[in-house]
């Protein structure tokens, strides 16, 4: 039998991922208590989670999923607007709107979905899209998908910002179109956790006459009074056009959801196809997500406050082995190796030393800045970060003083 040409395009494709150090497989974790993880028979503290307040496994978050599963089902059946939009999906709604405060939210079943989804409904040829360097995949692909103009600014760099919008004021001013541009970014950036300069962000936005679109993932649950972002927590709820968030993080359940005006709420049902086109988020997640408000409503103060606790004691220890990248007010946490080989070499050093903690490759992020990527959780405990800190420095040989690239001495010119 000749040999199949679409295997041996498969099977070239990955030993082409292989010779670049990139390739990847699955990690079954056969059991899960707290920040605990069985993997390979073996028990490991899991510093690779985005649950930063430990919520997953809450025994009101868990009761509230269960509770969900014997009024509802396993499932929902098919799209909200197919089969009709389940009562706990709007009771959901209708909790996230109070919290985020804000008049309408829209809920997705990832915030991948909500990401895609809501940037082909609200953009158009005839608008400009604008998106930080380091904005997550999902927005990219939405911004793609959209059929917009595309312009990407350096990150965090408000002056280079600022000529794109001054470009495309002049650019729409000339096609007289209607169309408009829309600022999208992060507040809190999933590879490196800083943060963006959200009040400078609002104000060009207001100067240039734009729309500001804001991906919440990795601070919902985490900032504010009420803990709700930090959109609340900078005091800019008004100014924000298009809140993005996930339920899968610190809130500990899974799926996306949109917050900002009923207008908008009505568009996406209307034009969001990621969300027309799919099967409703099972009840599970959504009474998950309810469980978790509920949670941080009662505890949210105090879970914060103790995930802040582990930063510090974190920062405390690494600060004088990582120099730079290390940030003070955030869960993630990333300790840049540089090459692939020598992140991988680090992450399963660290497996070996019972920790799990993954190693960051292209094309998550770019050539050359590969990283173990450490996620803390108001769950660890405060001598169980430290352990991983000090393990960390014992494997730490060589450290460029100017990049901040660690790695073992024969990885490093």
């Amino acid at each position: 039998m000749g040999v199949n040409p679409f295997e041996k395009r498969c099977r070239d494709t990955l030993e082409a991922i292989r010779q670049e150090g990139l390739h990847r497989q699955l990690r079954r974790v056969e059991a899960v208590d707290g920040v605990r993880i069985r993997v390979d028979g073996r028990w490991l503290l899991n510093f690779a989670s985005n649950d930063y307040l430990g919520l997953a496994n809450h025994p009101l978050v868990r009761e509230r999923a269960v509770q969900a599963v014997r009024e509802y089902g396993g499932g929902a059946g098919a799209s909200r607007l197919i089969s009709g939009s389940l009562g706990i999906q709007h009771e959901l709604e209708e909790a996230l709107s109070h919290w985020k405060g804000v008049e309408a939210v829209t809920v997705f079943n990832s915030g991948y979905a909500a990401a895609t989804g809501t940037l082909s409904a609200i953009l158009g040829k005839n608008d400009v899209v604008v998106l930080d360097k380091l904005s997550h995949s999902c927005l990219v692909e939405g911004a793609r998908s959209s059929g917009a103009t595309l312009r990407v600014f350096r990150h965090n760099d408000m002056e280079n910002l600022e000529k794109i919008l001054q470009w495309s004021q002049q650019k729409l001013a000339e096609e007289a179109n209607s169309g408009m541009t829309l600022i999208v970014t992060e507040s809190i950036f999933s590879m490196d956790g800083d943060a963006a300069p959200l009040a400078d962000l609002v104000e060009l936005k207001q100067r240039y006459g734009a729309v500001l679109m804001l991906d919440e993932a990795h601070a919902t649950g985490l900032y504010g009074v009420r803990g709700s972002g930090m959109i609340e927590h900078q005091g800019f709820t008004q100014a924000v056009d298009v809140q993005m968030g996930t339920l899968g993080k610190a809130l500990g359940a899974s799926g996306g959801y949109i917050a900002g005006s009923p207008l908008l709420r009505e568009l996406l049902i209307n034009r969001a196809k990621s969300m027309i086109f799919s099967t409703a988020p099972v009840p599970a997640s959504a009474g998950a997500a309810l469980g978790a408000l509920q949670v941080i409503a009662t505890e949210g103060a105090s879970l914060r406050a103790q995930l802040t606790r582990r930063i510090k004691s974190w920062t405390d220890h690494i600060s004088t082995l990582l120099p730079t990248g290390v940030t003070t007010f955030a869960a993630i946490q990333p300790v840049l190796v540089g090459r692939e080989e020598a992140a991988m070499r680090m992450a399963q050093a660290l497996k070996d030393e019972g920790f799990f903690v993954p190693a960051v490759r292209y094309p998550t992020v770019a050539r050359g800045t590969a990283r173990l990527r450490v996620t803390l959780s108001a769950q660890h405990s405060i001598d169980e970060v430290d352990r991983l800190a000090s393990t960390l420095g014992k494997l730490i040989s060589i450290r460029d003083q100017d990049s901040g690239i660690i790695g073992f001495p024969d990885e490093l010119p």
